[in-house]
């Protein structure tokens, strides 16, 4: 028997409370109904739930005040600095990057090769800030929504122009790494451009202060063995770690 509308998004709402974030397809074939089906049924429910470039997150995630950039600026800023040193030094010249939003991966500008040049795609504000400071990077800024408490953008434009990339390197930071958890962040709207971006990437470095490690945040985005190496201040990791 065919479940109603409100059962539909019944079961989605349990799902997301366990999964975080769910693929439409994923949505369409639990609930046993089309793709158009769960379009209108997310349409209905904006309180809800949020569509973003073919997942479905939790509309709370915005409201929950999970982080915020200016909370989080000052936290392990020296670890976090020593740790982008390290993750700089894998850059080639010439590279096309993805760099990551939040208060780790800004330090990472700073020490980018200057000599030849780069191509950086993002889509933070404070990451834009300051790569535009540097002469010798091709910027490319992904677009959307702004996020003020993350200075993040986000929409289906930024995942359609990154699935028309070329990336030799992803380097995204995390809120929490963990050997069966996975690595994790607070912000379920950042969870499918970083895995674009890391689905693209021909290389994939996880940066993160070591106090980072062992933690679980709310929004899941990869597994710790889909990074090549995990650079913290003090080491240079093959994954898994």
């Amino acid at each position: 028997m065919a479940l109603k509308k409100s059962e539909r998004l019944a079961r989605l709402d349990e799902r997301l409370k366990s999964e975080g974030v769910l693929h439409l397809k994923q949505a369409a074939g639990l609930l046993g109904v089309s793709e158009m089906t769960i379009r209108r049924d997310l349409a209905s429910a904006p309180e809800t739930f949020h569509y973003l470039g073919g997942y479905i997150l939790p509309a709370q995630g915005e409201r929950g005040g999970l982080y915020r950039l200016d909370a989080e600026n000052d936290e392990h800023a020296d670890a976090k600095d020593a740790a982008c040193r390290r993750a700089a030094a894998l850059v080639r010249p010439g590279d096309t990057i993805f760099l990551d939003c939040g208060t780790t991966t800004p330090h990472l500008a700073a020490y980018l090769p200057g000599d030849d040049p780069l191509t950086v795609v993002c889509y933070a504000l404070n990451i834009a800030n300051r790569l535009a400071l540097r002469p010798n990077i091709r910027m490319i800024v992904l677009g959307g929504l702004f996020h003020p408490s993350a200075q993040t953008f986000s929409g289906d434009e930024a995942i359609r122009t990154i699935e028309h990339l070329r990336i030799n390197h992803a380097i995204l930071s995390a809120g929490g790494v963990h050997a069966t958890h996975g690595v994790t962040c607070s912000n379920f709207n950042e969870v499918p451009i970083k895995q674009a971006a890391m689905k693209r990437a021909l290389r994939r470095t996880l940066v993160v202060d070591e106090s980072k490690l062992g933690c679980v945040r709310p929004a899941f985005f990869a597994a710790v063995d889909q990074f090549d190496e995990i650079v913290t201040e003090t080491s240079v990791t093959l994954a898994p770690v």
